[in-house]
């Protein structure tokens, strides 16, 4: 009796891509440009639809040769009782709309495809593959040129535009959402651009407020864009904070830019407003001499760290008396900004490491510059929400609780029992 020939299996955790070759991609769009009657046809929406749907079939034709052991039609090489059975058409979502596809079949109902399984109605992924590369800061060119070299597609500029462009829907969602009540501790900083308007390039601001929620999380509250950084600007964006429900802020850490703490007291009257210790160092030592900037920085180090303001006020006038009449300018800086540079010595040591310097958001402008280095101008405003947004959503699923939290809650509904009540926490 012959003995029936064993149906030779699909290797255990081999995937479409082992058995399809990259010049399938190139076969399947000569093709296409042959039928559309020239390469002008590749571009766009309907082309790139048309492409992946043709790819998908390509690959489960392809799945089901490595599962056979045979190419259509080459019965020399067959060596399995088991054969081709027709197919199963389905449609499949897909980022460009419903792609009309055909699973293969085998006698025996062995065959399980893996680039569209049998019971999967969707390939959706491309476009988000599309984002993913734009949010790392790659041009739209470059993220053409990744996509034909890995994939075969070839996209234009423009299309891959087109693809980002239901982010910008997501950006006004997210810059629109309602806000908590009531943020412990808000910072405030601007980020410098370049983006290309009416043929000229122009340097331009993006503000950033992120607050700390009352439970220790750290939120982007907003993005917004104007030519210059200035405190006329900031009360704009503080009244928007309190139209989308901010009542009231513990604590406003910014920089010592003119006018803008006078703008938050205005907007949240019982705020306090702490100036970044760091950026009064940094401003008071800019002009010292190299042989004197150690002992300088020596004395300084009394006065912001001091265990209490009486003592910093010390530390203080003592630096004043060694150096004030070389350097007057260094010492009138913090004379002149001297409540607001020592708010943080009202709170505890706990909360103090948090609220003297705007280092947490010194660090997201830091990572933000880092991820959009590529993009020296952007083509547009819109251009720079969509990728500021798209790295600050990325970032902000990183971000953890801050440690130690709990006790700087627990000090702070002790110091503000009216602002913070217990039953805001249960």
């Amino acid at each position: 009796m012959k003995q029936k020939r064993q149906s030779k299996k699909q290797p255990e955790g081999s995937t479409p891509e082992s058995s399809f070759k990259p010049d399938v991609y190139q076969e399947v769009l000569e093709e296409y440009i042959r039928e559309q009657g020239g390469a002008s046809a590749v571009g766009g929406p309907a082309f790139v639809k048309k492409l992946m749907g043709r790819t998908f079939q390509a690959l489960l034709n392809a799945e089901m040769e490595e599962h056979l052991g045979y190419a259509k039609g080459d019965r020399s090489a067959k060596a399995t009782d088991n054969a081709r059975n027709g197919s199963t058409p389905k449609t499949v979502r897909s980022d460009f709309g419903p792609l009309e596809i055909s699973t293969p079949r085998d006698r025996e109902g062995s065959f399980e495809p893996k680039a569209v399984a049998k019971r999967e109605r969707s390939v959706e992924g491309f476009a988000e593959k599309i984002v993913s590369l734009y949010t790392r800061g790659l041009t739209t060119r470059e993220i053409g040129e990744h996509l034909k070299e890995i994939y075969g597609v070839e996209a234009s500029p423009a299309f891959i535009s087109r693809a980002t462009e239901k982010v910008l829907e997501e950006v006004v969602a997210w810059q629109n959402r309602t806000l908590d009540r009531v943020y412990p501790v808000l910072y405030m900083d601007g980020l410098r651009i370049s983006v290309r308007q009416d043929h000229r390039i122009l340097k331009k601001v993006i503000y950033i407020a992120l607050g700390v929620t009352i439970t220790g999380h750290q939120e982007v509250l907003g993005l917004w864009i104007a030519e210059n950084e200035g405190a006329a600007f900031w009360v704009n964006v503080l009244s928007e904070l309190k139209a989308r429900g901010v009542e009231d802020i513990l604590i406003a850490c910014v920089d010592g830019l003119k006018g803008l703490p006078e703008a938050i007291e205005t907007a949240f009257p019982q705020a306090d407003v702490q100036l970044c210790v760091v950026h009064q160092i940094r401003n008071s030592t800019k002009f010292i001499s190299y042989k004197d900037r150690r002992p300088f920085c020596k004395d300084l180090k009394n006065v912001y760290g001091a265990p209490t303001a009486d003592a910093a006020r010390q530390a203080l006038d003592e630096l004043a008396d060694t150096w004030e009449s070389k350097y007057p300018s260094s010492v009138k800086s913090w004379k002149a900004n001297w409540e607001r540079l020592t708010t943080f010595f009202r709170y505890p040591p706990e909360l103090r490491r948090i609220i003297y310097t705007t280092n947490s958001i010194e660090s997201l402008n830091s990572q933000l510059r880092k991820n959009t280095s590529n993009r020296k101008v952007f083509p547009s405003d819109e251009a720079a929400f969509k990728l500021l947004y798209l790295n600050i959503r990325n970032l902000t699923k990183k971000w953890s609780h801050r440690k130690g939290w709990d006790m700087v809650m627990n000090q702070l509904t002790m110091l503000f029992p009216d602002r913070l009540p217990m039953e805001t926490f249960s």
